[in-house]
């Protein structure tokens, strides 16, 4: 079990209507809210991706607010713990 203070980061796999439908920018929004820093970015084949770094109630958080929007729908999520970027500040969108 992840200690609930601990800076944990995640590479997140979104699939589902997660295109075209502000997902990017609910995403920073929803990062810059929770404090939690990363990226996210749309995939050639209609998924997107985010690495996402915070503790797991704040990546809990940003999931929440994307899963609760109107025009996005998740329905599926590959996700995969990776090595923590010490050096990161900010959660940006990645073109």
């Amino acid at each position: 079990m992840v200690n609930q203070q601990q800076i944990i980061r995640r590479r997140i796999t979104f699939y589902g209507r997660v295109q075209g439908v502000g997902f990017r920018y609910v995403a920073s929004y929803a990062a810059g809210e929770a404090g939690a820093t990363g990226w996210v970015k749309n995939e050639y084949d209609g998924s997107v991706s985010m690495e996402i770094q915070g503790t797991d109630v704040q990546i809990r958080q940003v999931i929440a607010l994307l899963d609760s929007s109107r025009y996005i729908r998740i329905e599926r999520m590959e996700t995969r713990d990776i090595p923590v970027d010490a050096k990161e500040k900010k959660f940006r969108v990645r073109y």
